[in-house]
């Protein structure tokens, strides 16, 4: 992964945060691929699958193919929803916590604890859109006291090239929601 630096938006997103102990290692990249929980690498695959969709489905919505189009948005949704079902299962509610904000490159969470600098930490991010699930190793880059606990921004390490470019995706959406929002809101004002 380079030391590329992506934008972060402000949102709750599922995650399960694992702090290594002191002084841990990170794994070979190697072993970190191997570590992938199987229902992870499938959502990554079929989040890559509907961007291919996407072309194709703009094709047909140019035609008379309107209950094509219909009748595969709905398959689509059966796929994401056993999908979903399937990611739930890798959330351990042991390590389980929301971010406040989320990048590509990094990520801040609440912990109920402090983390050192430069200390490791396991992560499990849960993606609404796409349906998805990203696994990587991150370490900590600052932590600060809040009242429930501490705001915990870590650094992405170990992260596969497919999954950042599902985070990127995951980000953009969120922003193109956010910027929606504003839009209606200011109209509504008006």
């Amino acid at each position: 992964m380079t030391e590329q630096e992506y934008f972060t938006v402000h949102h709750q997103l599922t995650i399960n945060a694992e702090p290594l102990p002191e002084g841990s290692s990170l794994p070979s990249y190697p072993i970190f691929e191997s570590e992938i929980p199987a229902p992870f690498i499938v959502a990554s695959e079929f989040s890559h699958l509907d961007m291919l969709n996407d072309s194709a489905r703009k094709e047909l919505n140019n035609s008379d193919f309107k209950h094509v189009i219909n009748l595969l948005d709905t398959q689509n949704s059966k796929l994401n929803l056993l999908l979903t079902f399937l990611l739930s299962q890798q959330d351990d509610p042991t390590y389980r916590t929301i971010t406040s904000a989320f990048g590509a490159s990094q990520c801040t969470f609440l912990s109920p604890t402090s983390l050192n600098d430069g200390q490791y930490v396991r992560i499990k991010l849960f993606l609404e859109h796409p349906a998805a699930a990203i696994y990587c190793y991150a370490s900590v880059v600052e932590c600060q006291a809040q009242e429930q606990g501490f705001d915990i921004t870590v650094k992405y390490q170990l992260l596969r090239d497919a999954d950042q470019d599902l985070l990127i995706k995951a980000a953009l959406n969120q922003q193109q929601k956010l910027l929606r929002q504003r839009s209606l809101d200011r109209e509504n004002n008006q």
